[in-house]
């Protein structure tokens, strides 16, 4: 299964790579925003996101609507720092599946992306 990861930070990246790694997801591309992001979904094969909401260029919510446009059932699971509820029910809105605040265990990514999966 092939997963993009957008988010700004390379180290956040890299934590969510490692933590799908250890789950057995190693298929993986990286953006580093949300166009970024939308480039490497064009080229075809991905079956999840992961991305975060606070990013330049184009925000989480922002990719999430413009991957809606294009795709409306693959799994989107938000990770981001926005803990308020209010963010949680707009991004439900936008058209994420699932949501996660950092910091977060790995264990709690893992309980997610299952979740999403079926």
């Amino acid at each position: 299964m092939k997963i993009l990861i957008v988010d700004d930070s390379s180290t956040m990246r890299r934590i969510i790579i490692n933590t799908l790694s250890r789950i057995g997801y190693t298929d993986v591309v990286e953006g580093e925003h949300g166009k970024a992001g939308l480039e490497k979904l064009g080229q075809g094969g991905v079956e999840m996101i992961i991305t975060d909401w606070n990013m330049p260029e184009m925000d989480g919510l922002e990719f999430v609507q413009a991957v809606r446009a294009m795709n409306a059932s693959i799994p989107i699971l938000m990770v981001t720092t926005n803990a308020a509820k209010e963010d949680i029910v707009q991004a439900l809105q936008a058209g994420v599946n699932n949501y996660v605040v950092k910091p977060f265990t790995p264990d709690t990514l893992k309980e997610k992306i299952e979740s999403l999966l079926g």
